[in-house]
C-alpha cells in the first residue's frame, strides 16, 4: 500500500479536500517580479533561460521564496519539445516565439522522429536541483505543452489568435496532422516521464488553444491525444499526478472526468465553478479560476472574485489558481492580497 501524500497539493490531487485550499500561480515566475527581470537580464534569450540550470532554478524559486505558494512549477516553455525534435525555435523580443514553420511530411521527415532525450537534460536538472532546494512542504510540478497547442506553434510558425493555419492543416492535410500530433504524443510522453524521473511530482498539460477546436475536429486533436499522453506516463510511472488544462474547453471537462484523463481538471476564468462542479465526480480534482485580471484590479474585485470560488469549491479537493496565467502588469501586492485572503479563509 502506498503511503498516504502529506503535501496539499499532492493530498488534493488524490480526492482529498483540504482547507485551506492550496494555492499556485500559473506563470508565477514571471516579468511581475522585479526579481526575476533582474535574473532574466544575465540569461541572455529567454531560451538560454530555460537551459540554464542554476538561473532557471533562481526562477523558480523566486515565487516560492516571495509567496510560499504550495506548489512550484518548472520554469521552462512548452516549445523545448520541437526545439529538441530539430525544429528552428526563438524568442523575439517584444514579438514571442518564432519558428521555421512545419506544414508537411516532407517537414516533418527533418525532424527526429523520437524525442532526444539527452537535448533536454539541462531541464531535468534543473528539476533535479529543485527537487533537493524546494521546501519539504511545496509540490514540485513539471510540465507540458498538448498536441495541439504545440503544433499550432510549430506549423504557423508563431502565436496566431484563432489558430486558423493549424485548423486549416487539419482539413486540408489530416494525413500529416495526425501524423505530427501522433510524434507529439509520444515525444510529450517520454518528457513527462523523464521529468517525473527527475524530481517532478505532479505535472500538468497546458491545452492553451482548446478553444479554437471546432466539435468535429475537438476528440482527433485534443481529448484523445491528451488521453494517450496521460495513459503512456501512468502506465510507466504510476504515482504520477497530472493537471489537465484545456483553456476553453469548458464544454468537455465532464468527458475528460468520465474517461479518467488526468487526476485534475484546471478551469479557465470563464467558467462558473457553481455550474460546472455539480457535473463533475465529488472525487475528481480541480483547479482555478479567478480572471488574471481580477487579480490585477485587485481591492473588492479581487476579494468577490476570491470569496464566490471559495463557496462554491468547500467540501471539494480543488486547488485555487488563476483561469490562465498571471500577467506582467500584475502588481505584486495584489498576489500577497490574494494569498492572505485564501489562506485566511
Amino acid at each position: 500500500m502506498s503511503e498516504r501524500p502529506t503535501k496539499a497539493i499532492l493530498r488534493v490531487l488524490n480526492g482529498e479536500p483540504v482547507w485551506p485550499l492550496p494555492i499556485w500561480i500559473m506563470r508565477q515566475a514571471g516579468r511581475y517580479l522585479p526579481e526575476y527581470r533582474e535574473t532574466r537580464k544575465q540569461a541572455g534569450s529567454f531560451l538560454d533561460l530555460c537551459y540554464n540550470p542554476k538561473l532557471a532554478e533562481e526562477v523558480t524559486l523566486q515565487p516560492i521564496r516571495r509567496f510560499g505558494f504550495d506548489a512550484s512549477i518548472l520554469f521552462s516553455d512548452i516549445l523545448v519539445i520541437p526545439h529538441a525534435l530539430g525544429q528552428d525555435v526563438r524568442f523575439v523580443e517584444n514579438e514571442g516565439p518564432k519558428l521555421d514553420p512545419v506544414t508537411s511530411q516532407a517537414d516533418l521527415a527533418r525532424l527526429t522522429d523520437e524525442l532526444p532525450l539527452e537535448r533536454l537534460e539541462p531541464v531535468f536538472e534543473t528539476l533535479d536541483r529543485l527537487s533537493r532546494s524546494l521546501p519539504k512542504e511545496t509540490t514540485l510540478l513539471g510540465f507540458c505543452g498538448a498536441p495541439w497547442t504545440v503544433a499550432s506553434y510549430m506549423i504557423a510558425g508563431k502565436g496566431t489568435p484563432d489558430q486558423a493555419p493549424a485548423r486549416l492543416t487539419a482539413y486540408r492535410d489530416p494525413v500529416f496532422m495526425d501524423a505530427l500530433i501522433d510524434r507529439l504524443v509520444r515525444a510529450s510522453a517520454a518528457y513527462l516521464i523523464r521529468q517525473i524521473d527527475a524530481g517532478a511530482e505532479a505535472v500538468q498539460i497546458f491545452e492553451s488553444f482548446g478553444s479554437a477546436l471546432p466539435p468535429a475536429l475537438f476528440d482527433r486533436l485534443s481529448l484523445n491525444p491528451i488521453r494517450r499522453m496521460v495513459e503512456g506516463l501512468k502506465s510507466a510511472r504510476p504515482q504520477a499526478k497530472v493537471i489537465v488544462f484545456v483553456r476553453g474547453g469548458g464544454a468537455h471537462l465532464h468527458r475528460f472526468a468520465a474517461a479518467g484523463i488526468g487526476d485534475g481538471l484546471a478551469l479557465d476564468w470563464t467558467l462558473d465553478p457553481v455550474n460546472v462542479l455539480p457535473g463533475l465526480p465529488a472525487h475528481v480534482a480541480t483547479q482555478g479560476n479567478l480572471d488574471p485580471l481580477a487579480l490585477i484590479a485587485g481591492g473588492e474585485a479581487l476579494t468577490r472574485g476570491t470569496d464566490h470560488i471559495l463557496k462554491a469549491v468547500r467540501g471539494r479537493p480543488h486547488i485555487f489558481n488563476l483561469g490562465h496565467g498571471i500577467l506582467p502588469e500584475t502588481p505584486v501586492e495584489h498576489v500577497e492580497q490574494l494569498i492572505a485572503h485564501v489562506r485566511g479563509a
